[in-house]
């Protein structure tokens, strides 16, 4: 029978990649997470190390091992918890990642439901951008269920094992203060914008460059008068004036008066969203909160 202890120590080795450093993460000595290790070689009768004078090197067996024993792991702990809820307030976790947009408009309704109302679930938080919530997705990361976009092409590369859930497709909206004399849904033209000032994503990013591709692929070289990775700051720039921007749609849920929507037919950019689920999350958990996901009115309707 696997020593369920001996797992743990190996999933800590090869993440920190030496017996020492093991051992100083769970208090044990590099010798004795040496036993536990040929211990586990023995009981497996699998190699799990290349070991040398001065290093060892886990072979692509011991990698394998490593994410089936996170699973194992989570499984046990899982359980662990389920019969400690039964005569105590123990809770399982739920995990999850987002992206501030979906996080001010979608999260809070979801864990107002009833489902989420329980004592015996416990749903836990990360807002990040996705290039953040993305690599906690790992086996044995901090993260069992990621909420992300994706613009234009610009692609992510997702640890093995993660599961995509389409949820929909968010597009942009070219917004301008209401003082500039437009109406909501009129025509403007990409001259007209090239007077004015712009309010833009901060350089650097995949999202800017993404950005920067559309607005001069139909033949507009903004004037940037302000940087902003943040909608809602963005949205009341532009009320107050201080220049045009685009915006998708789901951050627009609770815009402020003075920002007024038009149509420019030149520019044309939509975000991608998505949720992940990470290969060692709580299966019925995860696809639940999925489920929540795409009966909220802001997925509904897209």
């Amino acid at each position: 029978m696997l020593n369920l202890n001996h797992l743990r120590t190996l999933a800590e080795v090869v993440r920190l990649g030496s017996f020492t450093a093991a051992g100083n993460r769970l208090g044990y000595t590099a010798s004795a997470v040496s036993q536990q290790m040929s211990a586990l070689e023995k009981a497996t009768r699998v190699p799990l190390f290349v070991r040398s004078a001065r290093s060892v090197h886990p072979t692509q067996a011991a990698h394998a091992m490593c994410r089936q024993a996170f699973k194992l792991l989570r499984d046990a702990d899982n359980l662990l918890a389920a019969g400690l809820a039964a005569g105590s307030t123990a809770a399982r976790e739920l995990r999850v990642g987002a992206f501030p947009s979906v996080c001010t408009f979608v999260m809070s309704r979801i864990v107002e439901l009833p489902a989420w109302q329980v004592p015996s679930v416990q749903v836990n938080f990360s807002i990040a951008e996705p290039s953040s919530v993305v690599p906690g997705l790992r086996v044995g990361g901090e993260l069992d269920v990621g909420i992300i976009y994706q613009v234009g092409e610009s692609g992510l590369a997702l640890p093995q094992g993660v599961s995509r859930h389409w949820l929909g497709e968010d597009p942009y909206k070219v917004v301008v203060p209401a003082g500039w004399g437009f109406s909501a849904g009129s025509r403007m033209s990409v001259e007209a914008l090239s007077e004015v000032p712009w309010i833009l994503h901060q350089r650097g990013s995949s999202d800017a460059t993404v950005f920067d591709f559309v607005l001069a692929n139909a033949g507009l070289h903004p004037r940037v008068v302000a940087s902003s990775d943040d909608f809602n700051a963005t949205l009341r720039l532009v009320a107050a004036g201080h220049g045009a921007a685009m915006v998708p749609q789901l951050a627009m849920a609770e815009r402020p008066a003075g920002v007024v929507t038009v149509e420019v037919p030149e520019i044309a950019l939509t975000r991608k969203l998505m949720a992940l689920c990470a290969e060692d999350a709580p299966a019925d958990l995860a696809e639940k909160f999925v489920a929540a996901l795409r009966v909220t009115d802001e997925f509904r309707n897209m």
